[in-house]
């Protein structure tokens, strides 16, 4: 009984923000979902693509279920996954995800949470679907919180979702800026004199 609560609540959580790492990419231009926008070239719609990839490997290769997908071997990954070329479109990426969710949701459905796995580019490389689900919800979130603060970089917009965005009130986020602002130069002021 508790196996089922636990598969589901992580399963929900990760719908959850599969969905929340998709909005970040809502109503901006091909170039601002494209350009690098991090000293290591990280950008809205590769993210998207990297966990598209990591999806398909993670809930497919790992437990037998290889990806309908055609995906490059692990063995061969060369950082790709991470941004998108050309001559690939949002809808193409963003369909490759999407059906990357299908494939995933049809393992965490069929397999029981101690369903074993092998993740062959791991140390220890025997898991369980529980441990994967915990994996992928971890570094999806993480990712989302990386696309968070890319696409409020970008414009402003800041939250998890649509329905709970709140209206930007730039004059009080100039005064919070400025006293957080404040607050770092005293402390680096007192370091200095305290050095």
């Amino acid at each position: 009984m508790i196996d089922d609560f636990a598969k589901d609540f992580l399963h929900g959580r990760l719908k959850t923000i599969r969905e929340a790492l998709l909005w970040k990419l809502d109503a901006l231009s091909e170039y601002n979902i494209r350009r690098p926008l991090t000293a290591t070239g990280t950008n809205l719609l590769g993210l998207v693509k990297h966990m598209a990839t990591c999806e398909a490997w993670y809930f497919g290769e790992v437990f037998g279920r290889p990806s309908p997908e055609p995906l490059g071997r692990w063995q061969d990954a060369d950082g790709s996954d991470l941004w998108a070329t050309t001559d690939e479109t949002r809808e193409q990426i963003i369909d490759f995800y999407q059906r990357a969710w299908q494939h995933a949701d049809a393992t965490i459905g069929e397999l029981p949470i101690d369903g074993p796995g092998h993740v062959p580019w791991w140390p220890q490389p025997d898991v369980t679907l529980f441990g994967v689900m915990i994996h992928v919800l971890q570094e999806t979130t993480r990712h989302a919180g990386h696309a968070d603060i890319l696409r409020e970089q970008l414009d402003g917009r800041t939250g998890l979702r649509a329905e709970y965005e709140e209206e930007i009130d730039t004059a009080a986020r100039a005064t919070h800026c400025a006293k957080i602002e404040r607050a770092a130069q005293a402390a680096a002021d007192g370091a200095a004199r305290a050095g």
